[in-house]
């Protein structure tokens, strides 16, 4: 191949997935900017967001790397049934996306608590932690499994795909999750 059909090659793959990345980050801006009143309302809360979404796209980015990876080597096959490699791994990101969301709770809540700072109490913040961890993981487990096995069988390469999109979806659901967390955690403890 020339330097020119590797470039052709690169941005046909590549540009998609970044427009997409984008138009997602806005979007999650958005509803990120919208949940002033939310933030308010659980002390603490604007501290643990970076936290959670690094997580998201960390823990899910690996999941899309490591199912890159096994596609090239011929070890897993681009099909959602019947592979247990492929439950595995799922499997192993959930637990790693809850551990990290329940360690970023507690972390945040040890700091705060220590510096003095508002905070709200640490079962308020690891239940958001939990349940904003539980629900976008299940999403972006499926959404990671989707697209890396449908952009394998289409011919683009899996790992051009993984990054931009893991990294949108991952702050997409993930603000859309923590909103709802929010709401449903605040609703049952009855934080003011």
């Amino acid at each position: 191949m020339t330097v020119r059909e590797v470039a052709v090659e690169a941005y046909r793959e590549g540009l998609p997935a970044l427009t997409a990345s984008l138009v997602g980050g806005l979007l999650a801006g958005v509803v990120l900017g919208g949940m002033r009143g939310d933030f308010a309302r659980v002390d603490g809360l604007l501290v643990l967001v970076p936290a959670l979404l690094a997580t998201r796209g960390n823990v899910y980015g690996s999941l899309g790397a490591r199912l890159a990876t096994a596609l090239h080597q011929g070890l897993v096959t681009p099909r959602v049934r019947g592979d247990p490699r492929l439950a595995r791994a799922v499997a192993a990101a959930l637990s790693n996306g809850l551990l990290a969301s329940g360690f970023a709770a507690v972390a945040a809540w040890l700091v705060l608590d220590s510096l003095g700072r508002a905070v709200a109490p640490l079962p308020v913040l690891l239940g958001i932690a939990l349940l904003a961890g539980l629900l976008s993981g299940v999403v972006l487990s499926v959404s990671v499994v989707l697209v890396v096995f449908a952009g394998y069988r289409r011919g683009y390469n899996p790992d051009t795909l993984v990054g931009p999109l893991v990294t949108t979806a991952g702050d997409v659901f993930g603000v859309a999750f923590l909103l709802l967390a929010v709401r449903v955690v605040v609703s049952l403890a009855g934080v003011a």
